[in-house]
């Protein structure tokens, strides 16, 4: 079984290619900072795996419309190994994960950036509730509740 799931910042924009030919497909790619658990220095210092991610499609275009540096997202694919001789005649290796799914991993409000839109930073008052994240219900309410 080849299965990957990562959760990591982007390190910088997507950047972004289409394929040739009649049936244009977009080839995106991106690295993601993956922090590790434990670091060597007993804790005194963050450490951070660097991912090489490859998203095809829709994927691809999704990450160019929505993904920026610094944005926190959720990863599952497979890894991908390959190989390349460079200019210099030099055999390079190649480690990357195909995504098969991507999604955000954090609000935008939470990021602490505006993910590249100025919007209103004036928000709703939040419903009273019992400090827990849910809103108290009145007693005595023996139907369905209204949803929206």
């Amino acid at each position: 079984m080849n299965k990957v799931i990562l959760m990591g910042r982007l390190t910088r924009d997507p950047e972004v290619r289409y394929s040739q030919g009649d049936n244009a497909m977009a080839i995106a790619r991106y690295t993601l900072a993956v922090d590790r658990r434990f670091s060597r220095n007993n804790g005194d210092e963050q450490t951070a795996d660097f991912i090489g991610c490859v998203a095809f499609g829709r994927a691809g275009e999704f990450a160019e419309k929505y993904f920026r540096k610094g944005t926190k997202i959720a990863v599952t694919g497979r890894i991908q190994t390959g190989s390349y001789t460079n200019k210099d005649g030099v055999r390079v290796y190649t480690t990357d994960v195909v995504v098969e799914e991507q999604e955000f991993a954090e609000s935008k409000n939470s990021s602490g950036s505006d993910g590249g839109f100025a919007g209103n930073t004036n928000r709703a008052p939040e419903p009273m509730g019992a400090g827990d994240g849910f809103m108290n219900i009145p007693d005595g309410i023996d139907e369905e509740l209204p949803f929206n």
